[in-house]
């Protein structure tokens, strides 16, 4: 178990990641929106621990934080483990446990797209900066976690800005795509099925709309948000207690819910090509949980893809930025060096980082 650093502010990173976790133990690990919530009610109560920020995404959940007692750290293990029905043992095999300067520098890269599976891959900023804003709204920030995120936005978008490592079609959105279009060829007459009218959900549909799709379907738990996401792409409202019965009706279906668990069923992509005659279906899931049950992969002229999938097929595509990626990261920890030398100091003189003004630039 990590200890906060002593001569520093205590900064730490607690998670786990596509690195060390296979997808389906990401599952058990993702956090919804009244999960998060729960969380942070319950950790910043713990009188040892100073500051939090609570990231989940597809990839990850990691907690970063700023602690004065070592046991703080420990606190919020057993909190998470015990929430996701974990034993400290099982999650040891894949915890990432980070202090210090370690947990600067993998922060960044987190927030940059280096540490992505879609490496360069361009939801992860917004995704960091959403994390930080709802922990400011909270409370839970403080001196601390307050500079370095703000100074961590500013290094990501410097590094993507001044690096080339996030050239080509490498947002999540764009590598779905450009796979469905590998297996179906033109899209152009294409009848694609979105499930779920969230921001990934939209980034998809514009892809496809890009390639020349104009046939579009939106099915979205909520009718509010589905109505205006249909309304904004030109699409079609489908009501989401439809989607298995009209499931036979589509070409492409991309799984992009927030729900707690799979939407379509094996026995309804089953129904669904029963219907098809043999004319393949394409499955794109890029939901964690899962929106479409594993089995159906096993159905013939049925192609399934999971974010595990799409980060295998990506890996050519990174081979060509690796030395982009290399200036990326020597970049980020020249960034991290300055900052965290800022920090110490401000540590040690006992006041707040933001009273350092020029040195960490």
């Amino acid at each position: 178990m990590p200890t906060p650093s002593i001569n520093g502010p205590g900064f730490f990173l607690l998670g786990a990641t596509h690195r060390r976790t296979p997808l389906a133990v990401r599952e058990r690990l993702a956090l919804s929106a009244e999960s998060t919530a729960s969380l942070y009610a319950a950790l910043t109560a713990h009188p040892g621990l100073d500051e939090l920020v609570i990231l989940s995404t597809c990839n990850r959940v990691e907690f970063y934080g700023v602690a004065d007692d070592p046991t703080a750290i420990a606190h919020v293990e057993a909190a998470w483990c015990a929430h996701c029905d974990f034993t400290p043992a099982e999650f040891g095999a894949f915890r990432v446990a980070l202090t210090g300067r370690d947990a600067l520098q993998h922060l960044f890269e987190v927030a940059a797209g280096l540490d992505s599976q879609l490496v360069g891959e361009t939801e992860i900023l917004g995704q960091v900066k959403s994390a930080y804003t709802d922990a400011h709204v909270r409370g839970s920030t403080g001196p601390v976690l307050n500079r370095v995120f703000q100074k961590c936005l500013q290094a990501a978008k410097h590094a993507r800005t001044h690096t080339a490592f996030t050239a080509g079609r490498v947002s999540l959105a764009q590598v779905a795509v450009s796979l469905a279009q590998a297996v179906m060829g033109d899209l152009a007459s294409a009848r694609v099925l979105l499930l779920g009218a969230g921001e990934i959900g939209e980034q998809t549909a514009r892809a496809f709309l890009d390639r020349g799709t104009t046939a579009l379907t939106v099915a979205g738990r909520h009718r509010g948000r589905t109505s205006a996401l249909a309304g904004r792409l030109g699409a079609t409202a489908l009501p989401f207690a439809q989607r298995a019965a009209r499931l036979a009706g589509f070409d492409i279906v991309v799984g992009s819910t927030s729900a707690p668990g799979t939407v379509l069923s094996a026995d309804d992509v089953a129904a669904a090509m029963a219907d098809r005659t043999g004319r393949p279906l394409i499955l794109l899931d890029l939901a964690l949980p899962r929106d479409i049950d594993p089995m159906a992969a096993r159905l013939s002229h049925v192609f399934l893809y999971n974010l595990d999938d799409l980060a295998q097929i990506s890996t050519a595509n990174r081979a060509a930025r690796a030395g982009e990626v290399t200036r990326a990261r020597a970049l980020l920890s020249t960034k991290a060096d300055l900052l965290w030398r800022t920090l110490v100091r401000s540590a040690s003189a006992g006041r707040p980082p933001s009273d350092q003004r020029q040195s960490d630039r």
